[in-house]
């Protein structure tokens, strides 16, 4: 999750819009998505259609739009839940994609050498 975060600092500080950023998690929640979902799921997704910053989700949360930049935290997760949610947050992302985790589980799940 910090890698994750990092990358989302970094993207920022290097010109991106907030607006053009989605972070899915593997695992737990991320804290920010964890603290708007406490005041409903219907502000918590009122601010991903408004699209005007950073938005946190699930990896297998289908309601979540794309978006040039994604970040992906695995930060848990079956390997089965990984291995579906990397080339789904590929299809999301439309200029770049971004997986922070273990490089030897990530790799072994999308049969890359390590």
């Amino acid at each position: 999750m910090d890698a994750a975060d990092e990358a989302v600092d970094l993207l920022l500080d290097s010109g991106r819009a907030p607006s053009e950023v989605l972070v899915l998690t593997t695992g737990d929640r991320h804290p920010w998505a964890a603290h708007e979902l406490s005041f409903g799921e219907a502000s918590y997704w009122a601010q991903h259609d408004a699209a005007d910053d950073v938005f946190y989700a699930d990896a297998d949360a289908e309601r979540a739009k794309g978006r040039p930049v994604v970040v992906v935290a695995v930060n848990g997760g079956s390997d089965e839940a990984v291995a579906k949610a990397l080339p789904a947050a590929m299809a999301r992302a439309g200029a770049l994609l971004i997986v922070c985790g273990d490089p030897a589980r990530i790799n072994a799940l999308i049969g890359a050498s390590a």
